[in-house]
């Protein structure tokens, strides 16, 4: 069992309805997650939730590049750019969180992925490896040190936070079946070699102590 302190927080990522069943870039089970990270979110003090928030015409999208389809790749300034139907679109239902996620205590909304020519999955870093979205100082001003990483989707957003995450010096715990992966070619065979090459461990939620419950 994994006993919780003050200096740890829930970092639940973009549990929205583009990316759940129905929504535009539907991750498969993406809301059968939903139960058990209300669940957890009862068990932590500190809960952070990042949300996409991309423009019309984002570079991510492959409307915005004729002749292109989904999930085709091109070559941007910052590298491979793996192109997706458009999503989270800042303002409409589809960039809302999923109706049935409750965690009204969370103590910050991050948005990513605004700025029109740098995608962004990880919520420490835009895909340049160079951008911050300011999380990381954020974390160090509220003295938070372990991260408990859950949410959409498991081989993109939720990988990519968890090693940038770590490269900034947090010990970063993936929660597995509190996440779903896209499974895009070989993303989950990757995210796997990934976690584990950085050290960054994988919990299911039954090890985090559920003996305290945060009073609010």
């Amino acid at each position: 069992m994994i006993t919780l302190g003050p200096t740890d927080a829930l970092l639940v990522i973009d549990v929205q309805n583009d990316f759940c069943p129905g929504g535009a870039l539907a991750v498969k089970g993406g809301d059968e997650i939903v139960p058990l990270i209300n669940q957890l979110g009862q068990r932590f003090e500190h809960v952070i939730l990042t949300q996409d928030w991309h423009p019309a015409g984002h570079i991510s999208f492959a409307s915005s590049h004729p002749g292109k389809r989904p999930f085709e790749t091109i070559e941007v300034d910052y590298g491979t750019q793996t192109l997706w139907p458009d999503h989270c679109v800042q303002g409409t239902r589809g960039a809302d969180f999923y109706p049935g996620l409750n965690l009204p205590h969370a103590e910050l909304i991050l948005r990513k992925g605004f700025r029109r020519e740098i995608d962004s999955y990880s919520a420490f870093l835009e895909d340049d490896h160079t951008t911050s979205t300011g999380l990381a100082s954020y974390l160090r001003e509220r003295g938070l040190k372990r991260l408990f990483l859950c949410g959409l989707a498991y081989d993109f957003c939720v990988r990519f936070s968890a090693i940038d995450g770590t490269a900034a010096g947090f010990e970063c715990i993936v929660i597995e079946n509190a996440t779903r992966p896209v499974n895009l070619a070989a993303s989950l065979e990757q995210s796997h070699a990934n976690l584990q090459e950085r050290g960054i461990s994988k919990i299911q939620a039954q090890e985090v102590d559920t003996s305290v419950q945060i009073s609010r």
